[in-house]
């Protein structure tokens, strides 16, 4: 197994700890924060890659990862799914994104709402075989993601083959990741803040009529 050893010889234990990646020790088993930040950086990787195929003349390069048509589900339920149903460890999903990049390098794909679940489930899968102790078969895999064992079994081939089986993560690399998702998760957190305060706002300002100026919504 290639299971890293996050420990804080490299002075990222708080990050670790933000992330969900590593347990405080109090036995409270909760949602890892990880996933949210993730969902974030994808989500914009996805809407600033459709725009950028719709207002260019760049042709998108179809693969066996795209879908007819983009799946029901949005990336961040998608991702919260694996992670209720796939028992796979946190650091898994900082692994899969690693993978997803070197896909993405190693190709002229872009990523778009057309391929970007499946993507995840076949990086999150291959990051639980090669990361965790236990893992399942490529058959409940398949149900988590909504795909044929058939399917991913392709998928998966396709996968490792693209990126040159290089499933081997770095400490140095892992970290650098870990930082990236944790300055997106408090980024995450301050627009929530900002957006609750402007609703606050705008609801407390609505209620006086005598008011000379309206407050902006953060939408």
């Amino acid at each position: 197994m290639g299971t890293l050893a996050l420990d804080d010889e490299n002075g990222s234990s708080d990050v670790y700890l933000s992330l969900g990646l590593k347990t405080s020790g109090k036995g409270v088993t909760k949602t890892p924060r990880v996933l949210s930040p993730l969902s974030s950086i994808l989500e914009r990787s996805v809407q600033r890659n459709e725009m950028l195929l719709e207002t260019t003349n760049i042709k998108e390069v179809i693969t066996i990862f795209h879908g007819l048509r983009a799946p029901p589900l949005s990336i961040g339920q998608y991702i919260d799914r694996i992670c209720k149903y796939s028992g796979c460890s946190p650091s898994c999903f900082v692994v899969a994104q690693i993978y997803v990049d070197r896909y993405l390098k190693c190709t002229e794909v872009h990523l778009t709402s057309f391929n970007v679940h499946r993507l995840l489930i076949t990086s999150v899968m291959l990051a639980a075989k090669f990361m965790d102790d236990a893992f399942f078969n490529n058959a409940y895999y398949a149900k988590v993601g909504g795909v044929s064992t058939a399917e991913l079994n392709r998928l998966e081939m396709k996968f490792l083959f693209t990126i040159d089986f290089r499933l081997q993560v770095t400490l140095e690399t892992f970290t650098k990741y870990c930082s990236q998702l944790e300055k997106e998760a408090a980024g995450v957190q301050i627009e929530r803040s900002i957006q609750a305060c402007g609703i606050k706002e705008n609801w407390s300002k609505s209620k006086n009529e005598d008011s000379t100026y309206a407050r902006t919504v953060a939408r």
